[in-house]
């Protein structure tokens, strides 16, 4: 009994101490709205307030809408991810492969539609996909104001008949 009111004793502090911070990251947990978090440093502020205007400037490039994180495809089928993103200027959209930056050949197209000045919708698409596409793709939205980026990983699945 005496163990346990000094374990809860010990947690008020804690949450006491650090404001609590700890419990509130706890909310977060999920999908987050942006590839870089929430815009805000675990210890809620930055060191330079510079760099906090840079990640919090309202006119930032942000993908809003990116498709799910983890794809099994069947080989010889498509593959495809889609980013919409908005900002002001409207941002532009970089596919990546593994950390190298994807340009459309046969296999692979890029499309994209514009919305408005500050609006973009961006879709790749690899079709038919091979053991060779299989790995990390990232799709990375920038505009002078910010950067933000989705992460997606690929692996097939061999289905016998």
């Amino acid at each position: 009994m005496k163990s346990t009111v000094i374990l809860f004793a010990s947690v008020f502090v804690i949450l006491i101490l650090t404001d609590g911070s700890l419990a509130k990251r706890g909310k977060s947990r999920g999908r987050a709205k942006s590839g870089f978090g929430n815009r805000v440093p675990l210890g809620g502020k930055w060191r330079d307030p510079d760099t906090g205007a840079y990640y919090t400037n309202s006119k930032g490039a942000r993908i809003t809408k990116a498709s799910h994180f983890d794809l099994e495809y069947t080989l010889g089928h498509k593959i495809s991810f889609i980013c919409d993103a908005k900002g002001s200027p409207r941002p532009h959209v970089v596919w990546f492969k593994d950390g190298i930056e994807l340009y459309a050949h046969s296999n692979l197209q890029i499309h994209e539609w514009y919305f408005g000045d500050e609006k973009i919708k961006s879709k790749m698409e690899i079709d038919p996909a091979t053991q060779m596409d299989a790995g990390i793709y990232e799709c990375y939205a920038d505009n002078k104001y910010a950067v933000d980026k989705r992460t997606f990983r690929t692996d097939f699945v061999t289905i016998f008949d």
